[in-house]
């Protein structure tokens, strides 16, 4: 095991000198005033700034030697103050926002953070749950109504199921309000009295024994993880059901059964186990995709993630703010395939051995 976890970590440097290699390849088509952003913050207003621009920060050396800055930063022999630089954090300037991106991500991937953390469970719990009942139960009028279930959910736009469920329980009900908090919570969380701890504020209402602020932000994130766990639940549903009908078929299921074992146990310990393998991957997806942000859902919802923050960049061609999400994005997913991998290895031992 320990083994198999070493050669996926060997592997990661690598993934992530090619995801980097990409993302400087894409600000390489900039012209040198989009490029500037990654440097200094103010747009350059003539020629001779440019041409200082690009002399300071050498933006007119060899590809290999601007990728070194671009990953190192550069040094002023002056102050001896560090501009740019991803390793140390530094994805440029947002001028949309003005504030740098890592400030920007900073401030918006807790609240994703959040989202997810309250999203996930049902999102994939419910979903593999669905997929069993309808693989168990195969042919009957709850698999019939599952199936339904699955091609509603999968060609259903993200962004027309949101819009009911603001229209029925926002607009009608006035059950759950869009949004991040309320204003009567947002004015306690920003006084002296709260304290946060982890920037999460689910979290952070409990560590401050708020269970008002706590009840307040899971009303705003009712209807966005209703919205994600929809649609998730009809692909949880299609794979898991596919999944568990193929392992059902197997011998070694069929003289479980034939051993006299309860039924419950020869699904639950026998079969479920080894039909998670595809429900792996496409749940470490999941995850990626929650924690990347949902564009769709966070916008709808106006929800104050790093989906909605990415999205504005994007129609305001901040190319620079969207680059640095885009990488950001690479890293979870690179982080998110390892965890995956080990995953792999925990499910079914074959793969290690192999």
């Amino acid at each position: 095991m320990l083994t198999y976890i070493i050669r996926r970590l060997l592997l990661v440097p690598l993934l992530l000198f090619g995801v980097t290699v990409l993302i400087f390849a894409m600000l390489q088509v900039l012209s040198p005033i989009e490029r500037s952003a990654l440097y200094v913050r103010d747009v350059p207003k003539n020629d001779k700034q440019i041409e200082g621009i690009i002399k300071k920060y050498k933006l007119d050396r060899p590809l290999y030697e601007q990728y070194w800055l671009w990953l190192t930063g550069t040094v002023d022999s002056a102050t001896g103050k560090r501009t740019g630089g991803i390793l140390y954090g530094d994805f440029g300037y947002s001028r949309t926002t003005s504030q740098p991106v890592s400030d920007l991500i900073s401030h918006r991937f807790p609240n994703t953070l959040d989202l997810t953390l309250w999203a996930v469970g049902p999102v994939i719990l419910v979903g593999i749950w669905l997929g069993v009942q309808a693989a168990v139960h195969q042919n009957s009028i709850i698999d019939q109504a599952a199936r339904v279930f699955s091609i509603v959910g999968t060609s259903f736009p993200t962004f027309v199921f949101g819009l009911l469920m603001l229209m029925f329980f926002y607009v009608n009900l006035q059950w759950f309000p869009p949004g991040k908090i309320s204003d009567w919570a947002n004015v306690i969380v920003r006084s002296e009295e709260f304290h946060s701890y982890t920037s999460l504020l689910t979290i952070d209402a409990l560590l401050n024994g708020r269970f008002d602020i706590f009840i307040d932000a899971l009303r705003h994130m009712f209807m966005p993880i209703l919205t994600l766990s929809y649609i998730s639940w009809a692909t949880f549903l299609r794979v898991t059901r596919s999944s568990m009908l193929e392992t059902l078929r197997m011998e070694y299921v069929t003289t479980a059964r034939a051993k006299g074992l309860p039924e419950r146990d020869v699904i639950f310990k026998h079969a479920q186990p080894n039909a998670m393998i595809s429900v792996v991957t496409l749940a470490g997806f999941t995850v990626v995709g929650l924690l990347g942000g949902v564009v769709i859902t966070e916008t709808v919802f106006n929800y104050p993630g790093i989906g909605q923050a990415a999205a504005e960049a994007a129609a305001r061609l901040d190319v620079v703010t969207t680059l640095g999400f885009a990488l950001f994005n690479g890293f979870i997913l690179i982080v998110a395939n390892l965890v995956v991998d080990v995953l792999y290895a925990v499910v079914d031992p074959r793969v290690r051995l192999s």
